[in-house]
C-alpha cells in the first residue's frame, strides 16, 4: 500500500467506523458465539501472496463482528464505560503515523513533554494538590501508565524498595530476602483483584481489612490490623485505598486512612480508576478530599473521560521514589540531557521500556472537548444512573443493594441468589442488553453501569422495561413450577 491508496482506503475506514458507530445501537450488543468460533473460518497460515482491502473488510463484518461484544452500544451497560471519542480516535491514528518509542526524551522530545504537560493539565481539573504535579520545578509529576493494574504494581514496587532501603540503611546486616518475608500490604475486601495481584507478582503478602456497612474500608480496621501485624513482627510498608470500588463505586475513607498511613510511615496509593473522571466536576470533587496524604494516585481517563484505551493516569508525590525503584542506565539508551533537570525519562517511570504517544489523545480530547464539554458528560451519565435507581425503587419486586454515587446501580430481586443468577441468565441470553454481576455480603447483586458515550434515556427506560419483563416471566415460571410439584 502506497500512501496514493492509504489516502483512499484512509477515507473509507473512517467511513466504515463512523458507520459502525452510528449503527451499533442496531447490532445485536453481545455476540451468538461459541469458544472456538472463529479458528475455522480463518484459513491455516497466513497468505503468501498479498490479498486487497476489500477482502479484508468484508471479513471484518463476515468474521470478526459476530464475535465482537459491543462495549459502545448504549446497550452495553456491563463492567464500566471504557471511552471512545472523535478526538481520540484522531489522535491514536497520529500516534500510529509518528511511531515514535518515547522510552527517552532523546528518543521524542514531544513525546516526552506533551505527557509531562498533558498530566500537569489533568492534575489541575481534578484540583490534585500541586505537590502531584511536575510544574517547572516539582518533585512530582504524572505518568501515563497502560492500566490501573500497571499503576498498582508500580506503586507497591516502588514502596517496597523504599522501605527495603530504609530498613537496611539503618541496619545493614538486614538481607533484602529476610526483610521480603515480613513486608505486608494492605486494601479493602472491596479493592480490585489487580491489588492482590500485584502482591503475587511484587513476593509480598497482601491482607483484606474488612469493609464497614457502606463497603468502605475505615481508620479502626486499618489501625487493628497495622497493630496485630506489626506486634507479629510484620513490617506494614502500603496500603491501596480505593476512590469507586468495582463491585459498587464505593468509597474508601481516605479522610481516616490518610493520616495513619502517615503517622505509620506506610505508603498511600489510591486507585481511582473508575470514578477518578468525576472529579473534574466540583460537585463531586469532595470524594477526592484526603488525596493529599497519598504517595501515589491514579485513574483511568479510558474509563469515563473520553480518552481511548490505553491511558491511565499516574501521579506521585516524588518522582524519585519511581525512578529509584526502577532506573537503569545502559549506554545506548542514554543522552546529554538526561542529568539536566529540565526533562524525566518515562522509561524509569514504568515496567515496560516502550511506550507510545499516548498523550496526543488528551491533547486532542482537552482542546476539542474543553473542560466543560466532559464535566456535562459526566453528569449525564450520572443523571442517568439515578434515572435507572428512581425507576428500580418503582417496583417493589426490585432493591437497590448500595448507595448510588456516580454512574453505577447494584439492584436485585428481593428473592435467594439463585433467582438473580437465573435473572441475569435470562438477560445476557436475550442480548438486548448486557450485565454483569457482583457479590455484595454474600448476596448475588446485578450492576447496571452507564457506559456508552450515546446513551441516552430512552435507552436506559428499554433496558429497564426489559429487565422487569424478564423478572415477570421468570417469577411467573417459578409460581407454575410450585403449583406444579404440590399437585
Amino acid at each position: 500500500m502506497n500512501a496514493h491508496e492509504f489516502r483512499r482506503r484512509g477515507k473509507e475506514m473512517v467511513d466504515y467506523v463512523a458507520d459502525y458507530l452510528e449503527g451499533v445501537e442496531g447490532r445485536q450488543v453481545y455476540p451468538d458465539v461459541e469458544p472456538g468460533y472463529l479458528r475455522p473460518l480463518l484459513p491455516t497460515a497466513a497468505p503468501q501472496e498479498p490479498e486487497t482491502f476489500e477482502d479484508i473488510i468484508k471479513d471484518v463484518e463476515k468474521i470478526i463482528m459476530p464475535g465482537v461484544t459491543h462495549w459502545h452500544s448504549p446497550y452495553f451497560f456491563a463492567y464500566f464505560p471504557t471511552a471512545s471519542s472523535y478526538p481520540a480516535m484522531l489522535a491514536d491514528m497520529l500516534c500510529g503515523a509518528i511511531g515514535c518509542i518515547g522510552f527517552s526524551w532523546a528518543a521524542s522530545p514531544a513525546c516526552t513533554e506533551l505527557e509531562t504537560v498533558m498530566m500537569d493539565w489533568l492534575g489541575k481539573m481534578l484540583q490534585l494538590p500541586g505537590v502531584f504535579l511536575a510544574g517547572e520545578a516539582g518533585e512530582g509529576g504524572g505518568v501515563i501508565q497502560g492500566s490501573a493494574s500497571e499503576a498498582t504494581l508500580v506503586a507497591l514496587l516502588a514502596a517496597r524498595t523504599k522501605v527495603t532501603r530504609c530498613l537496611q540503611a539503618a541496619s545493614p546486616g538486614l538481607t533484602q530476602a529476610t526483610i521480603m518475608e515480613k513486608l505486608v500490604a494492605y486494601a479493602s475486601d472491596q479493592a480490585h483483584s489487580s491489588v492482590e495481584r500485584a502482591g503475587l507478582i511484587g513476593g509480598v503478602k497482601l491482607k483484606a481489612i474488612p469493609s464497614d456497612g457502606k463497603f468502605a474500608m475505615r481508620a479502626s480496621a486499618l489501625q487493628e490490623a497495622l497493630e496485630r501485624d506489626k506486634a507479629a513482627g510484620l513490617i506494614p510498608f502500603f496500603v491501596v485505598a480505593t476512590l469507586g470500588t468495582t463491585s459498587c463505586c464505593s468509597f474508601d475513607n481516605l479522610l481516616e486512612v490518610g493520616p495513619i498511613c502517615h503517622e505509620e510511615d506506610v505508603w498511600l496509593h489510591v486507585d481511582a480508576a473508575y470514578a477518578g473522571s468525576a472529579f473534574i466536576c466540583p460537585e463531586f470533587r469532595h470524594l477526592l478530599n484526603g488525596v493529599e496524604y497519598a504517595d501515589s494516585f491514579n485513574f483511568n481517563p479510558h474509563k469515563w473521560l473520553l480518552v481511548n484505551f490505553d491511558c491511565s493516569a499516574m501521579w506521585v508525590k516524588k518522582r524519585t521514589d519511581l525512578t529509584g525503584a526502577f532506573k537503569l542506565d545502559p549506554v545506548y539508551l542514554k543522552h546529554s540531557h538526561q542529568d539536566s533537570g529540565l526533562i524525566t525519562d518515562y522509561r524509569h517511570w514504568q515496567l515496560p521500556l516502550g511506550r507510545r504517544f499516548r498523550s496526543l489523545k488528551m491533547w486532542f480530547v482537552f482542546r476539542m472537548y474543553g473542560v466543560k464539554g466532559l464535566q456535562a458528560y459526566i453528569r449525564k451519565h450520572v443523571q442517568l444512573s439515578h434515572e435507572f435507581e428512581a425507576l428500580v425503587h418503582q417496583d417493589p419486586r426490585f432493591e437497590i443493594c448500595a448507595e448510588v454515587t456516580l454512574g453505577l446501580v447494584c439492584f436485585r430481586l428481593k428473592g435467594s441468589n439463585k433467582l438473580n443468577e437465573a435473572l441475569l441468565e435470562r438477560i445476557n441470553s436475550a442480548r438486548k442488553i448486557h450485565l454483569v454481576p457482583c457479590h455484595l455480603r454474600g448476596q448475588f447483586v446485578l450492576r447496571f453501569a452507564v457506559c456508552s458515550r450515546t446513551v441516552e434515556s430512552a435507552h436506559v427506560r428499554l433496558a429497564w422495561e426489559h429487565i422487569r419483563g424478564l423478572a415477570t416471566e421468570l417469577l411467573g415460571a417459578q409460581r407454575e413450577e410450585k403449583a406444579e410439584i404440590k399437585s
